[in-house]
């Protein structure tokens, strides 16, 4: 494949995937400067092994492993890019509204102790419960056992129910 193929392939999966990865890094940051930074960190390194990528089965997991390779690393590596006429600059927005059936001020309170959560167990729940993952797919990604998942899943709900209990009504 050439360059200008790769290139035109890349962005079609960005422009098709880009409001999905932008709200995953969003929930794995809990910030909107830093999901946008990650988010494009995560892109950079996608596009440079996007044959690699394109060729697996399911590509949206492997750059789910790279986000949170990403979000993991403390050592950033800043990608400049040229911007030329045709670029596609990513903004990550807020999380959308709530569906009408749920409590707006609730869903903020909820997602304000999703974010008091260690990053690790913060992930796990994102993995979980937002991407509709199962414990092994999850496993898979953060690079860890199963048995971390639960653990983690255990904790974090326990930590949100107690929380949640103690918040005044």
């Amino acid at each position: 494949m050439d360059d200008a193929a790769r290139t035109a392939d890349f962005t079609d999966y960005v422009k098709a995937r880009e409001q999905a990865l932008a709200r995953l890094a969003y929930l794995l940051t809990g910030d909107r400067d830093a999901a946008e930074d990650l988010l494009q960190n995560a892109l950079a390194k996608c596009y440079r092994n996007w044959e690699r990528v394109r060729g697996v089965e399911q590509p949206d997991a492997y750059v789910r492993r790279i986000l949170i390779n990403e979000r993991n690393s403390r050592w950033r590596r800043i990608v400049r890019r040229a911007d030329s006429a045709s670029s596609h600059v990513l903004e990550v927005h807020d999380p959308p509204a709530p569906p009408a059936a749920v409590d707006a001020a609730e869903s903020l309170d909820l997602w304000r102790h999703v974010q008091a959560l260690p990053r690790q167990q913060r992930a796990v729940l994102v993995l979980r419960y937002y991407e509709d993952l199962t414990e092994a797919q999850t496993a898979q990604i953060l690079g860890c056992s199963l048995g971390t998942v639960k653990s983690h899943t255990s904790r974090a709900l326990a930590a949100m129910r107690l929380k949640m209990s103690e918040a005044p009504a």
